[in-house]
């Protein structure tokens, strides 16, 4: 696999994580009687602050993923993984960084550290977007 689709396939592993690990601490609550199965709001706002930054979190891969995981697909699509090739990896260890951040603290340094992350991506795909356009 080119770099390019282990980073797009580590973006969709990464996602699905998030997801098991909310449903599994969602699991447990309904197990243990805290929480009726009926009672989960979308955004686990009636959660613990951490399940409320998890679904955070997991909902801000989901929003990048047709974006950042759109232009790797297109990227590779056309031929032109040579375009994204060089920062996936980057990308993808932003996302992760972002994520990371977001579940571990709500501190001032740690939200700019997680906008930088996101910031990084928001480039990365910019750039790419740029060469993939003028590729053709």
């Amino acid at each position: 696999m080119t770099p390019t689709l282990t980073a797009l396939t580590g973006f969709v592993a990464w996602t699905l994580f998030l997801l098991v690990l909310m449903e599994l601490i969602r699991s447990k609550l309904v197990m243990t009687k805290a929480i009726q199965a009926n009672e989960f709001r979308p955004d686990n706002a009636n959660l613990s602050p951490f399940m409320q930054r998890l679904a955070r979190a997991h909902a801000n891969c989901l929003e990048g993923l047709p974006i950042f995981g759109g232009l790797m697909l297109i990227a590779v699509l056309a031929g032109k993984s040579a375009v994204t090739d060089p920062l996936a990896y980057t990308l993808l260890g932003a996302r992760i960084l972002q994520s990371v951040l977001h579940l571990t603290s709500l501190s001032v340094t740690a939200v700019t550290l997680r906008f930088v992350a996101f910031a990084v991506q928001m480039g990365i795909a910019a750039y790419w977007a740029f060469r993939l356009l003028a590729a053709y």
